[in-house]
């Protein structure tokens, strides 16, 4: 349910898995001004980009974004460039040139390694098309009142309306209706501040500085899209968010948090939020599984709510789908909350982090002072992009080989091939680097599910052989010498038993 940039990735993952889908969505028309710019604008992480790039949508992104041909500047080079843009914590921006690529976990060039600034609307329209051509079905303006499941099966009722499914999926957003049909635990910590977002017609523009202010009496933001303003008042979220805030509202708070008589000549749209932090113990309840805002909520601070629930969407899509055809090893949909709920959690924290270091107060500012120290230095600097970026995502898998868990890597072999286009049709990967293809045989019985790649890589990163899930997320590593139980042992684990 939701047909939000979730929850076209997921019905898009499932759909190319070769499953029948079904996206409800609640709003009856797919356009609105909300998610165009500058009210929709967002960005997308290096590791969401890279999802993009890994499913052959990365070109239609970037057009539909209105930026350059990738986001990886000379994507053909052996070594990764260092990035263009860093990012900030609580408004202190970072210098990109102070990152140490050299640190950063086995980064390789590539054409997904930077972070693009798009909208909700161009992310969507990419994501629509895709999925239609999938043959996913979208029924917009249906209003799901009730959720009934089984052992077997789980119905959405909407008015007179019943759907049947073997399994119901809430992607629809914050105020998740699924999340409270199906008795989903919602906890976390109370907001701090009203923050306000609007597009407006400034009389005196010049009264306010561009980029974050932080003020004795709140936060600020001034883009670089005329009269797109965000600002943050420390009010413990008191605001009445139950009706758009009004011009003399919006301008009143302004003048407030920034100090100024600045005047706001008309608003033509705004909207609140709240930094509240709120997370579902578990992203599933027998049938019902949530992802994206449906299963966290928390402050728009550093952009992190869409790339988190992009991730979600890739980490459970080749997982559900296999459940759905048959084949998945025993408990591989309970590995869905066991690996994004404790990342869900961390962004929860960083977000608390930065309005903790935000608050207008003696103490905050002290923080403030500390911190701007700390990513004023190159480890500082590229400690806090290695985390914004999604590079520093490693799930437990349970082995102690480095590379597993992580977001693999663009390896590229010599006939310039990458992994990344090897990926396209939402199998995973096994990467044989060895001189004599030892994983071959081990690798056939797996071929409906695993893509079975061979040849020496130009940038081998010293593996003779890697697993790859259909996520990203490296299974196993061989050394130069690969251990053939080892791999089959892997595959079986993430991919089920061989086909006969």
């Amino acid at each position: 349910m939701g047909a939000g940039p979730v929850g076209l990735f997921l019905a898009c993952e499932l759909g190319l898995a070769g499953c029948s889908v079904l996206v409800l969505e609640r709003e009856p028309e797919p356009r609105s001004p909300w998610k165009a710019n500058p009210l929709g604008m967002r960005g997308l992480s290096a590791a969401s980009v890279e999802a993009f790039y890994r499913r052959g949508m990365l070109h239609p992104l970037l057009t539909a974004s209105g930026v350059g041909d990738d986001p990886g500047a000379n994507p053909d080079a052996d070594e990764p460039p260092p990035p263009r843009s860093a990012g900030h914590f609580a408004g202190m921006v970072l210098d990109p040139a102070k990152v140490d690529v050299a640190a950063l976990p086995f980064r390789l060039a590539g054409p997904a390694l930077e972070g693009v600034l798009t909208s909700l609307e161009a992310v969507e329209t990419v994501l629509s098309e895709r999925a239609s051509k999938l043959g996913v079905e979208v029924r917009r303006g249906v209003t799901v009142s009730a959720i009934a499941q089984n052992d077997a099966s789980v119905v959405a009722h909407a008015g007179e309306h019943e759907y049947a499914a073997r399994w119901l999926v809430g992607c629809d957003g914050g105020r998740s209706a699924v999340r409270g049909l199906a008795g989903f635990e919602f906890v976390g910590t109370e907001p701090q501040f009203t923050g306000y977002t609007m597009h407006a017609t400034i009389a005196d523009p010049e009264k306010l500085r561009p980029g974050f202010n932080p003020t004795p009496t709140g936060m600020y933001l001034q883009t670089p899209l005329k009269g797109h303003v965000g600002m943050m008042d420390f009010d413990g979220g008191a605001y009445d968010r139950s009706q758009p805030p009004t011009r003399e509202h919006l301008q009143a708070v302004l003048r407030r948090v920034s100090g100024t008589d600045v005047t706001l000549s008309d608003v033509h749209l705004a909207s609140s939020f709240t930094d509240r932090a709120m997370q579902t113990t578990t992203y599933r309840q027998g049938r019902v599984l949530l992802a994206g805002d449906a299963a966290h909520i928390h402050s728009p601070l550093g952009g992190q709510g869409l790339n988190l629930g992009i991730g979600d969407a890739m980490n459970l899509g080749w997982k559900l789908a296999a459940t759905v055809h048959g084949y998945a090893p025993d408990g591989l949909l309970d590995t869905y909350t066991r690996e994004r709920h404790p990342f869900g959690a961390w962004v929860l924290d960083w977000s608390r982090a930065q309005v903790a270091a935000m608050r207008p107060d003696p103490h905050a500012q002290a923080i403030q002072g500390v911190i701007r120290d700390l990513i004023g230095t190159r480890d500082g600097t590229t400690y806090v992009f290695d985390k914004v970026s999604g590079s520093s995502i490693r799930y437990d898998l349970g082995s102690e080989q480095p590379l597993v868990g992580r977001n693999a890597p663009d390896l590229r072999l010599e006939d310039g091939t990458r992994l990344g286009d090897l990926m396209q049709d939402g199998r995973g990967v096994a990467l044989d680097l060895s001189i004599d293809r030892c994983l071959h045989g081990s690798a056939m019985g797996w071929e409906s599910r695993i893509r079975y790649v061979a040849g020496p890589a130009r940038n081998d990163l010293g593996f003779g052989a890697v697993l790859v899930r259909p996520d990203g997320i490296v299974a196993w590593a061989g050394d130069r010498d690969p251990d053939r139980e080892a791999f089959e042992r892997a595959a079986a684990h993430w991919f089920g038993s061989p086909a006969l």
